[in-house]
């Protein structure tokens, strides 16, 4: 009886949920090293082969996409906070599921539609900076190539969230390491064929969106038919609760990705398209330490979102305290390491790159933005996992303002350093605060047994234990941001 005590109390699930996180980030890692080779081939294959101009062009209208990943309305992030307090309710999942998929795909359509619209009115040449006349012929095929990728990869990314909130973070990283693999093949094979630069372009965006529709075929049609989303089950309750939840979610996304994806645009804008081609192989380098917290931060978000919910928030805060001190650890010393052999590693990765045009000191400041990012992320992620989105909205509406003024004025003062040294400066004054402010109001408010105010939970029949008695059940309060827990 003591053994089963041990495995069912609160220290035996804090035991479970620590291994389970520590077995869920090794596979995952594991299997995104696989991917990780894709973007490490591509960049000097691209580089090299579309020429400076041609790939920084590629390199601003795939940023100007990153600040459109709000287009999912937020959904993505709201489904993984909604389907990971459901517990076993497959039929609640495959309601919201299907609410979600509903909304996003209406979104994508429309997104589709105004880009074949508005593509050829934009002067997409002039906007971007590019003097070659052949190359500025080729833009507006350039941003519909990467926003209709873009655009169409709106519902099918849905099932990475989907997985993650199922617990099957490996499989989710298998498969994204598939569309970088698949991605890196196409593209290589375009360019030993001496394809057309644009084709090598869409072989690269077309990929992802490709294999995230083989997942989603897979996952509903053979592993989890439960779940699977159909016109029927499109409930209106539960997409309003999504959507409200959503919408949080959609304006903090907003804007934190309009702030970090500003970069590309406005030094091609002020320093011109070769030094803005320079920087984006860079800041790729770097990217592999984002890949790391990212992948660190999907994993752990359900798990938290289940542990709040249960009111288990002594977990929360000690796995809080070791993701700080890893992350700080990890992105720490790595970031170090590029910044003492960046430039080496860039030459030997793409050749090529003008060490004038990235010196050290936009290492270091890159090293930094990494590390301020790292060691927020843990407090933010708790944020997430609970629905409270307000802090951060706040912080990143003023990182927003004070960060770009600072960008344009410093690009023009201080050259391209100006960069990551606005960005970690803004961080301090704004996103770190909120950060902590919000984090420490999650915690309270889940000691106290509090949260925000909860309308009436989804209706649903209680469960029955193994001795017919009211087994405990989460419930999504259809506001979208409270879980209550009782039959």
């Amino acid at each position: 009886m003591t053994g089963a005590a041990d495995r069912t109390g609160p220290d035996g699930r804090d035991r479970d949920r620590d291994r389970a996180v520590r077995s869920g980030i090794a596979a995952a890692m594991a299997a995104k090293a696989t991917g990780m080779a894709a973007p490490l081939v591509i960049t000097p294959a691209c580089f090299q082969y579309l020429g400076d101009q041609r790939y920084g062009l590629w390199m601003a209208v795939t940023a100007l996409t990153g600040m459109a990943w709000f287009a999912d309305l937020g959904l993505g992030n709201g489904l993984l906070t909604r389907l990971s307090r459901l517990g076993t309710d497959v039929g609640q999942q495959a309601r919201e599921i299907s609410s979600a998929f509903a909304t996003v795909g209406t979104v994508a359509l429309a997104l589709l539609g105004g880009l074949f619209v508005v593509n050829p009115l934009v002067p997409w040449d002039r906007l971007l900076g590019v003097t070659d006349p052949g190359i500025a012929a080729e833009a507006s095929t350039v941003v519909l190539l990467s926003f209709g990728a873009f655009a169409v990869n709106i519902p099918l990314s849905l099932i990475q969230r989907i997985q993650y909130a199922d617990g099957q973070v490996v499989q989710s990283s298998v498969w994204q390491s598939a569309g970088s693999l698949a991605a890196m093949v196409a593209v290589l094979c375009a360019i030993g064929g001496g394809w057309d630069p644009l084709a090598v372009i869409a072989c690269a965006v077309l990929a992802v969106p490709a294999v995230n529709l083989v997942n989603s075929v897979v996952y509903f049609g053979v592993q989890q038919p439960a779940k699977r989303p159909g016109p029927r089950l499109v409930d209106r309750a539960t997409a309003a609760g999504l959507l409200r939840l959503g919408l949080r979610f959609f304006a903090l996304t907003t804007m934190s990705s309009i702030a970090i994806n500003v970069d590309s645009p406005l030094v091609a804008n002020i320093l011109g398209l070769a030094v803005a081609a320079h920087y984006a192989v860079v800041v790729k380098l770097f990217g592999v330490l984002s890949i790391f917290v990212g992948l660190v931060g999907m994993t752990v978000w359900p798990v938290n979102g289940a542990a709040l919910a249960r009111g288990e928030v002594a977990w929360v805060r000690r796995h809080t305290r070791r993701m700080v001190l890893l992350y700080g650890t990890v992105v720490g010393v790595a970031g170090a390491a590029l910044v003492g052999w960046g430039h080496p590693l860039i030459e030997l990765w793409v050749g090529g790159v003008d060490r004038a045009a990235v010196p050290v000191p936009v290492l270091a400041g890159l090293a930094c933005w990494c590390f301020l990012v790292a060691v927020s992320s843990p407090l933010i992620l708790v944020q997430n996992s609970a629905g409270l989105l307000r802090p951060q909205a706040v912080g990143w509406a003023a990182f927003l303002v004070l960060a770009t003024g600072l960008k344009i004025w410093g690009l023009h003062q201080l050259g391209l350093v100006a960069v990551p040294l606005a960005a970690c400066v803004a961080y301090l004054l704004t996103i770190w605060p909120a950060a902590v402010i919000g984090y420490w109001r999650v915690v309270d408010r889940a000691d106290q047994g509090t949260g925000p105010p909860s309308a009436a939970p989804d209706p649903a029949p209680p469960d029955r234990g193994a001795g017919g008695g009211t087994a405990v059940r989460p419930t999504v309060d259809e506001r979208g941001t409270d879980v209550r827990v009782g039959g």
